[in-house]
C-alpha cells in the first residue's frame, strides 16, 4: 500500500499570500497539519532542518525588507548560522508561505512552485 504523504504548512494569517495558499491547500485534498509560525515559531534546530529541506542558503528565505532584519544587525553576508538564530528569536523574517513534507520543502513565491511540489 502507497504511504500517504503528509505536508505541513507553515502559515502566517496576517500574510494575503499565505492565507490564498491556505485555501489552495483545502482544496487540494493533501492531508496537512497547519503550523502558525508567528504564535508556534521554529526553533533554531527546526530552521536548520527546514534549510536542508529547501536546499537554500538562509538569506534566500529571509525577509530582507523587514525592520527585524537589521534590528537583529543582520546583512545579506551574514552567516545561516547567524540569520537562522535570528529567525528563530523573530520569526517574522522567515519567508512565506512554506510547505514541507518529511523530503523537501518549497516557498510558495511564485505560487507555482507549491502547484508542482503538491503534484507528487
Amino acid at each position: 500500500m502507497a504511504k500517504t504523504i503528509r505536508y505541513t504548512f507553515l502559515h502566517n494569517s496576517r500574510c494575503s499570500k499565505s492565507r490564498i495558499w491556505l485555501k489552495n491547500m483545502d482544496t487540494s485534498w493533501k492531508k496537512y497539519d497547519l503550523r502558525e509560525y508567528m504564535k508556534n515559531p521554529l526553533d533554531y534546530n527546526d530552521l536548520v532542518e527546514l534549510k536542508s529541506k529547501l536546499w537554500l542558503n538562509a538569506i534566500d528565505f529571509t525577509r530582507t525588507k523587514e525592520k527585524e532584519f537589521l534590528e537583529c544587525d543582520l546583512t545579506k553576508n551574514s552567516s545561516d548560522e547567524e540569520i537562522l538564530k535570528a529567525m528563530a528569536k523573530q520569526p517574522k523574517l522567515m519567508e512565506r508561505p512554506i510547505v514541507y513534507n518529511d523530503k523537501k520543502a518549497v516557498i510558495g513565491r511564485p505560487e507555482e512552485n507549491i502547484i508542482e511540489f503538491l503534484k507528487v
